[in-house]
C-alpha cells in the first residue's frame, strides 16, 4: 500500500507564550516493510533554533526553539509512504515462549532492535503482579510465543472498553488495566505490561491506521487518528511481530509507523518547556489517504511525481 499522510496539530494558548521549547517526533523514516519516498514538516511561528537527528531507536527528532510571543503553535506534515507486509507466520509454528524469553535474556545484542531494551519496566510502563497474572492465562507452558501473544491480543480487545473519557495521557497502566477501560495507548501499555511480567520483549510503536467510513458514507477530511500498537519480539527466526489489541489485528499493510521505544514516554510527539500561564487547547487532524494498492517501485516513482501533497484540514481525534 501507498498512503499520503497528512496531519495537523495545533495548541492555542490562552496568553501569549514568550518562549518555548519543543521536541517533535511527527515525521515517518524508513524502516523495515516502509520506505518514505518524501516528507514535508513545517511550524508555526518561525522558530529561531531547528535541529534534526535521530534518537537511539532510530526515530526522527526535531529539536524547536521559538523566541516569538505566540497564542498558538502549529504543526504541518505530510508523507507519501510506502508499506509492504512482512513475510507471514504461522503461529504455531512460533518457538515457545519460555525458549523466547531465554533467547531474550540472554542476547549479547546491545542495538536499536535488541530485544534486551524492551524486557524491564521502562517510565510509563511498570510492572505489575495483577497485569503478570493476567498475562499468564495466555502463556501454558511449552505454548508457542506468537500464538500465546496473539490470544493476549484477543483477549485485551473482548475483555477492554475503548473509553476516550476513562483515561489521559498520563494515566499507569494499572488504572486502566483495573478499570477496564481507555484507548490505544493504554491496551498497548498493558500488552506490553503483561508480556515484560513474563519476561518477554515487548515495544510501543506510534503511528497511523488506515480507517475506513461506514458503507455509504462518505470519508471526512481530517477525521483519522493517530494510533499506538505494540511489536512482541518472537526469537531470532521471527523477529519482532506487531500487534495491534485495540482492534485485535496482526500489523501488515493498514498500519503506518512513526515511532517506536520503550513506552509512550520514548515516542511522545510533542514534548517541552513553554513558558506561560492559562489553559492551552490542542486539536489535531489527521488523513491517512491510500495512493497505490499492491504498489510496485514503478509505481512508486510514477505516483512520487504526479505532484505536492496539500495538507487536509478540520477536526480529529488525537489517539486511536
Amino acid at each position: 500500500m501507498m498512503y499520503d499522510i497528512l496531519q495537523t496539530t495545533s495548541y492555542r494558548y490562552a496568553h501569549p507564550v514568550p518562549v518555548a521549547r519543543h521536541v517533535v517526533r511527527m515525521v515517518p523514516v524508513d524502516r523495515p516493510g516502509q520506505r518514505v519516498i518524501v516528507s514535508h514538516f513545517a511550524v508555526e511561528p518561525e522558530p529561531v533554533e531547528w535541529r534534526e537527528a535521530r534518537d537511539f531507536f532510530g526515530n526522527k527528532v526535531v529539536h524547536i526553539r521559538i523566541e516569538t510571543a505566540h497564542t498558538s503553535f502549529v504543526v504541518r506534515t505530510s508523507a507519501r509512504v510506502v508499506v509492504e507486509a512482512g513475510p507471514p507466520h504461522d503461529p504455531l509454528a512460533s518457538p515457545a515462549w519460555e525458549d523466547v524469553r531465554e533467547a531474550a535474556f540472554t542476547s549479547t545484542e546491545i542495538g536499536p532492535a535488541s530485544p534486551a531494551h524492551h524486557l524491564f519496566a521502562s517510565p510509563a510502563v511498570p510492572l505489575s503482579a495483577a497485569i503478570t497474572r493476567w498475562a499468564a492465562k495466555s502463556f501454558p507452558a511449552g505454548r508457542p510465543m506468537l500464538e500465546g501473544a496473539i490470544d493476549l491480543m484477543n483477549r485485551l480487545h473482548e475483555e477492554f472498553t475503548y473509553d476516550s473519557r476513562a483515561t489521559d495521557v498520563s494515566t499507569p497502566p494499572l488504572e486502566a488495566f483495573e478499570m477496564r477501560a481507555g484507548v490505544c495507548q493504554d491496551f498497548a501499555h498493558i500488552m506490553i505490561a503483561g508480556l515484560r511480567g513474563l519476561g518477554l520483549p515487548a515495544a510501543y510503536v506510534s503511528g497511523f491506521l488506515r480507517t475506513e467510513p461506514p458503507p455509504g458514507q462518505e470519508r471526512l477530511q481530517g477525521a483519522d487518528a493517530t494510533h499506538a500498537w505494540v511489536s512482541v519480539w518472537c526469537g531470532e527466526d521471527i523477529g519482532w511481530q506487531g500487534l495491534d489489541p485495540t482492534n485485535a489485528l496482526v500489523v501488515a499493510t493498514d498500519h503506518v509507523v512513526l515511532a517506536h521505544g520503550r513506552d509512550y514516554s520514548d515516542v511522545a510527539p510533542i514534548g517541552g518547556v513553554l513558558i506561560g500561564s492559562g489553559r492551552q487547547k490542542l486539536s489535531v487532524a489527521v488523513d491517512v489517504i491510500p495512493v497505490v494498492e499492491k504498489a510496485v517501485p514503478g509505481e512508486a516513482a510514477r505516483a512520487a511525481r504526479a505532484g505536492p501533497v496539500t495538507p487536509g484540514s478540520g477536526g480529529g481525534p488525537a489517539k486511536g
